[in-house]
């Protein structure tokens, strides 16, 4: 393990190495992890939407052996109450007073499984750990420790006896991405080793303090001027579509210029490509607009895609 990566180039040989070893578990998808990498780094949250079996628990796994942090799985069940993620405060009798007992939500890795079959009030009790890093319970306010990474994931195929995401709760993710089937030569090999029976180890390239340093040179990260002005025009383009009900919100802009400073750094350099923007627009915005006309949530992710798709194909890219 390093010292600390607080330049640019250590950082982003850190997430290499992280990315190498996340992929040993989730292997032939490289993308995606350098997604979920990229989430990490900026300091937001992940939201997979897949169909089960594809791997969405090992990614959050890999991810947190990979940096040698805290991990925790809630299974999101309708009778799941949110004392049962935060904790609360319960009475001991030897001492006749009142004592903080901590909830699974206070670890560095979060996977909420399932997050969609809560009530939307357990939902919403992740709101304030997720977007001010902490936990208020009968008036006290309890920090939680950096890093903060939840990983949630949902089925987009199944909606029987789920309570879909608010908007509200949905911005409060950085990216959501599918994993996807693996490549068929991939599953192949994973057949034949018969690689799903035996969870893969994956070992710690870092600890949190370096981890910790690393993130914050993602500050470091240079977007000049060309291509703030390109994804600038790709966020305005959301608000003039007439097939979006409600574009891209200042946030989101804010939210898809930091993750593409994060995601160059996972690519190894120090400044900001259009490239990087474009494979983010999709990951980073599609959850956060309103389409026209969409009647139900798969109709408007997929509607939502198209539409990115084209409208970044008619925004000039900078040379």
């Amino acid at each position: 393990m390093d010292g600390l990566a607080d330049s640019p180039a250590a950082a982003s040989r850190l997430a290499a190495r992280i990315a190498d070893r996340v992929e040993q578990a989730l292997v032939g998808k490289r993308d995606v992890v350098e997604l979920a990498v990229a989430t990490l780094f900026a300091g937001g949250h992940l939201l997979v939407e897949d169909v089960p079996g594809v791997g969405k628990t090992t990614l959050a796994r890999a991810l947190a052996a990979s940096v040698g942090v805290g991990f925790r799985r809630v299974q999101f069940t309708s009778d799941l109450l949110p004392a049962d993620v935060l904790g609360g405060n319960v009475y001991d009798p030897r001492t006749g007073a009142f004592a903080f007992h901590r909830g699974p939500v206070f670890t560095h890795v979060l996977l909420a499984d399932e997050i969609n079959r809560a009530s939307p009030r357990t939902q919403s009790a992740l709101l304030e750990a997720m977007d001010e890093r902490q936990v208020s319970i009968d008036g006290m306010t309890h920090p939680l420790e950096e890093p903060f990474f939840v990983v949630a994931t949902q089925n987009p195929e199944e909606f029987h006896g789920t309570h879909p995401l608010p908007e509200s709760q949905l911005d409060r993710f950085l990216l959501r991405i599918r994993i996807g089937y693996p490549p068929e030569e991939v599953e192949r090999g994973l057949l034949r080793e018969r690689r799903g029976s035996r969870p893969v180890s994956v070992e710690p390239v870092t600890d949190r303090q370096t981890l910790l340093a690393a993130l914050r040179a993602v500050e470091a990260v240079h977007v000049a001027e060309p291509a703030l002005a390109y994804l600038h025009a790709i966020v305005l383009g959301t608000r003039r579509s007439p097939r979006i009900e409600l574009g891209a919100s200042t946030r989101a802009a804010l939210s898809l210029e930091r993750a593409a400073r994060a995601l160059a750094l996972v690519r190894g350099r120090d400044h900001v490509l259009p490239d990087d923007v474009q494979d983010l627009v999709e990951p980073v915005l599609a959850h956060r607009l309103r389409v026209a006309g969409a009647f139900e949530p798969t109709h408007e992710r997929r509607e939502a895609a198209g539409i990115l798709r084209e409208l970044v194909s008619t925004v000039p890219v900078p040379l």
